[in-house]
């Protein structure tokens, strides 16, 4: 079964993540999107499994269209309907992965024993850095008019996403006393960025950086521990022992 997940959840990573276009998420509302995520989320599939007669598989695809198509219907657009969407997404996976766990051990490469490992570590990768961006990028919108008129272009999310990557590696490796360097570091560099403003700016922009950076960072925690927590089930490891001491 972790075999199973851990592709599954490299083939939706790759699906939602990879090869939707930012246009197909501001069209998803039409049906001819909707299909085309469908083919995208179904060939990412069956790419990866390698069996075109896995009814699970095709079953999942269609749970996924079917979770996307009540989020544009019945939500918005906001943070809360992409974490309440990822979650049920993530609930889709665990089940299926459930019922169908021999899905990896009958595909034909199968014998590519590393490749669960290393599609597991490039997936959490990614969903730390881009789903935590457009995660981040939700919650942080009703603020963001206001308070990012004097930042470059993209300054903010480049930054996210260095952030969430360096602490995804810095827990994969075991190294989780690095995140409190990365954390005043990052103080630092803002500290005279906010002092450069009036009091009122200074104060919008301090709270601004506090939630914003708490919540990428808890992104990129969460993500980390649970896909050590996934990586540990796939080596025979104790999944209490999710961080390995250094060396």
């Amino acid at each position: 079964m972790p075999e199973t997940l851990a592709l599954l959840f490299f083939a939706h990573v790759l699906a939602d993540y990879v090869l939707q276009t930012r246009r197909m998420v501001e069209t998803k509302d039409k049906g001819a999107t909707l299909a085309l995520h469908f083919l995208i989320v179904l060939g990412s599939l069956l790419l990866i499994f390698g069996q075109w007669d896995a009814p699970a598989l095709y079953l999942l695809a269609l749970s996924h269209i079917f979770i996307d198509t009540i989020k544009v219907q019945l939500f918005d657009d906001r943070f809360r309907a992409h974490i309440l969407d990822q979650i049920a997404h993530i609930a889709t996976l665990l089940i299926t992965a459930a019922l169908a766990p021999s899905l990896w051990a009958d595909a034909p490469h199968a014998p590519l024993t590393w490749l669960p490992e290393s599609a597991l570590l490039l997936a959490g990768l990614l969903y730390a850095t881009r789903a935590g961006g457009f995660a981040v990028g939700k919650l942080m919108e009703p603020f963001s008019p206001e308070l990012t008129r004097q930042s470059l272009p993209g300054g903010g999310q480049m930054i996210g996403i260095l952030e969430r990557g360096l602490i995804f590696g810095l827990m994969i490796a075991g190294l989780p006393a690095g995140i409190g360097f990365l954390i005043a570091a990052k103080s630092v560099l803002r500290f005279e960025t906010i002092q450069s403003g009036g009091e009122d700016d200074s104060r919008q922009m301090a709270e601004y950086v506090i939630i914003g950076t708490l919540a990428s960072f808890a992104w990129a925690l969460a993500v980390s521990m649970g896909t050590l927590a996934l990586l540990h089930s796939l080596l025979g490891l104790p999944l209490l022992e999710i961080i390995r001491p250094s060396a």
